[in-house]
């Protein structure tokens, strides 16, 4: 058996760009474990952004179960890829049936997860999980770490942009006749759950009188599909905020967050992004999920608003009819909270 120096480590990731950041945390610390290691990551091909430049990992694998490896061929050919690779270990972070049995028929001869009734027989270190909302994101991947028996030192994200994304925002913001003395409000309205999307009324109202109580240039980040909810909140607004959605990158939206003076948002993997890099202030308005399972870790530039609806949270219903806990932070919640 190899020693720890030489191992060939591979680390089977989650598909959410919000879980994928929090797992930076669980990375960091398999890469102290196994400091002179090759250490190889899989993750969906959306995810693959969050990970890109991290210094932590040697290699990163893209596995689509929905779409390039949906076939049970493409599947039978990504294990043999995995096999081809030698790997010595894997810490399979996701909890799935199948993920497990890939790595069993590749012949990676230790296999570490959480347990369940179904893939316990596919794991070689089976880790009895907590309750999932029991713990942080971030704690419940470090779980399967520690109690395998490895060291874990701190439970911070991490993510990485370049000095060429970081100029790409400069001209942008230059070119909508931004200075770098301006103030500059970055809000990001969108979200995959539109449960948690805060109403555009609200973003409307607080836009408006940021930018004439604080003299703020107020921009709109998002993807191509929140152009149209961008186009509502700004037909909504005196003022003329620039829309930047589907402009960036999500490296460059990193930069952009970490130029803004105020960053507000949901709870949404731009967030986690956002005070991954530093941003100055965020603004994060919860409702459906909660801060202590999916909150910003570490929290001391960050302001969490959220009232108490009678709800239990965290909540998973998506189809919820009043949404009346995102409507109970108020536009004069946030902006008490950007100028406090």
């Amino acid at each position: 058996m190899k020693d720890s120096g030489n191992k060939r480590v591979l680390i089977f990731n989650v598909n959410w760009l919000g879980d994928v950041l929090f797992s930076t945390a669980a990375i960091r610390n398999i890469r102290r474990n196994f400091p002179h290691s090759f250490i190889s990551c899989i993750v969906p091909s959306r995810c693959y952004p969050i990970l890109k430049g991290n210094p932590n990992l040697d290699e990163i694998l893209i596995f689509d179960e929905k779409d390039r490896h949906k076939g049970i061929f493409q599947r039978f050919e990504f294990v043999r890829t995995l096999r081809m690779r030698d790997f010595d270990i894997v810490f399979l972070l996701h909890r799935s049936f199948s993920r497990a049995l890939m790595c069993r028929l590749a012949g990676i001869p230790e296999r570490i997860g959480h347990y369940t009734r179904k893939r316990g027989f596919l794991l070689t270190k089976k880790i009895i999980p907590p309750h999932r909302d029991s713990l942080h994101r971030i704690d419940y991947y470090l779980d399967i770490i520690e109690r395998a028996g490895f060291k874990v030192e701190d439970r911070y994200t991490e993510f990485f942009y370049s000095d060429s994304d970081e100029k790409r925002v400069k001209e942008y913001l230059k070119a909508n006749l931004v200075k770098e003395d301006d103030s500059i409000v970055v809000i990001n309205p969108g979200g995959n759950w539109l449960s948690k999307r805060w109403p555009k009324e609200f973003w409307s109202h607080v836009c408006d009188r940021l930018a004439e109580e604080l003299e703020a240039k107020i921009v709109i980040t998002g993807g191509h599909n929140d152009l149209s909810l961008a186009g509502q909140i700004k037909d909504r607004m005196k003022a003329k905020p620039i829309i930047a959605c589907g402009v960036f990158n999500i490296k460059q939206l990193a930069a952009l967050s970490k130029q803004s003076s105020v960053f507000i948002t949901a709870d949404t993997g731009p967030l986690h992004i956002a005070n991954s890099v530093g941003a100055k202030r965020i603004i994060a308005i919860f409702g459906p999920t909660s801060p202590q399972i999916t909150g910003p870790y570490p929290s001391k530039n960050v302001v969490i608003l959220q009232k108490d609806v009678g709800c239990k949270i965290p909540c998973y219903e998506l189809k919820c009819r009043d949404n009346r806990c995102m409507k109970a932070v108020t536009p004069d919640d946030v902006v008490r909270a950007v100028v406090s």
